[in-house]
């Protein structure tokens, strides 16, 4: 992928660490039939991720494998970062973590011995590489979580990330190929042209060669420099705040109706990009219980995954479509404190704030205030009040079932 990327396309497809250039973000799905995977790879690629021509195979437990795309900068050869990672953690069922890397930030989410669809992120920003990671830590039961030592966050690793990736297999990224019928059909056609292309040469050139022609001398060409079109603002297409909130909402409420007799329902966390994740926990009862339950809600499931002991189910669960918008700042550093400060005696909430600058791939410098609200009202009382901040986005929904309490985390741009 290239270096000089969007802020609508946040992520790149390689990293590299002692000397060797990973895969990363690849797209994972599972695997049924690990010894002949051509055919649910291509469906795949045909359905899910169009334009993937590459992949990977990941064998073991719960077999799957990852999807990617030529022209977004991946190619064949380059081995799978989080097949890699996986392979060398051993008998670790279920780890999350981010690893600092010489490009970005690696997010990497290993749940009961599945790689998550979107579990193998590549962020360039800091910021949502740490928030993807915090959004998982409301799931519980983890053997391990990682991140940097700087961001100071308890019971986490900072191992090396070079100490643990060179330790595991190397699963290459391979061309997804046609049939053997088709490429036996494609060489024989080949193999006519050239013999035909060859005999019409050889005939051409024994009678029909015309005069050698004046050798010209090449004339230098002076390219004109490219001129960059203009960087797009970060604002100029952000996630409609409103339409978070709501779907968010709507797929909160479809999980908490889901009620099992001796199993008990934790963390609910929503973002745009993965939806609602949730799980539960089993204290009496049956597995099968749980899985009828969720068979029987008639809610869409992207993933259902059960813990090797049958005592925690994890799911995710899609949310609607979410527009985008151009909302450009409207306050000052200042304005903004005065406002979010008069918030809090206003409403008496929960509200943590802070300033931070951001830095665009061009070096163009961008002032943001980061917030964290937790309140009793829910995401529907509070679109009202959102709308009168412009350049706001809702990073993370999150609701606490037993507290009855939300919290809403994200960012307004400053002026």
């Amino acid at each position: 992928m290239a270096e000089d990327q969007t802020e609508e396309r946040a992520w790149r497809s390689s990293f590299t660490e002692g000397g060797k250039t990973y895969a990363a973000s690849l797209f994972w799905q599972p695997l049924l039939n690990e010894d002949n995977p051509i055919p649910e790879v291509k469906e795949a690629a045909e359905n899910i991720l169009e334009g993937a021509d590459l992949y990977v195979a990941r064998k073991g437990k719960s077999p799957q494998f990852g999807l990617a795309a030529s022209s977004q900068g991946f190619a064949r050869g380059m081995p799978s970062a989080a097949i890699s990672l996986v392979t060398a953690l051993g008998n670790v069922n279920s780890f999350v973590g981010v690893f600092k890397v010489d490009n970005g930030w690696w997010y990497i989410c290993f749940r009961n011995d599945v790689i998550l669809s979107d579990g193998d992120t590549l962020f360039v920003n800091e910021k949502d590489a740490k928030d993807q990671l915090i959004s998982m830590l409301s799931v519980p039961d983890w053997d391990a979580v990682y991140a940097p030592a700087e961001w100071n966050i308890e019971d986490t690793k900072s191992d090396s990330l070079d100490g643990l990736i060179q330790n595991g297999l190397q699963v290459k990224l391979d061309k997804i190929s046609a049939n053997n019928d088709a490429v036996m059909l494609a060489v024989v056609i080949i193999g006519f042209a050239i013999i035909i292309w060859f005999a019409y040469s050889s005939l051409k050139s024994m009678f029909f060669s015309a005069p050698e022609a004046p050798v010209i001398a090449p004339v230098d060409q002076v390219e004109a420099p490219v001129e960059l079109p203009p960087e797009p603002k970060p604002w100029e297409e952000i996630n409609n705040p409103v339409d978070v909130m709501q779907q968010c909402y709507l797929a909160v409420q479809k999980v908490v109706q889901i009620v099992t007799p001796g199993w008990k329902i934790e963390g609910i966390t929503c973002t745009p990009d993965a939806g609602v994740v949730t799980s539960w926990r089993r204290q009496i009862g049956r597995l099968a219980w749980m899985e009828q339950a969720l068979d029987v809600s008639g809610v869409e499931f992207s993933s259902r995954v059960i813990a090797p002991d049958g005592n925690t189910f994890m799911v995710t669960v899609p949310i609607g479509e979410i527009s985008t918008l151009n909302s450009p700042p409207e306050y000052n550093e200042k304005d903004m404190t005065d406002l979010m400060n008069d918030l809090v005696q206003n409403l008496n909430i929960q509200l943590h704030f802070n300033h931070k600058t951001w830095v665009s791939p061009r070096g163009i410098s961008y002032r943001i205030l980061e917030y964290n609200i937790t309140s009793k009202n829910d995401p529907l009382n509070w679109i009202e009040l959102l709308m009168k901040f412009s350049g706001l986005t809702v990073k993370t929904v999150t609701y606490d079932i037993n507290n009855a309490t939300w919290t809403y985390k994200g960012e307004i741009y400053e002026l």
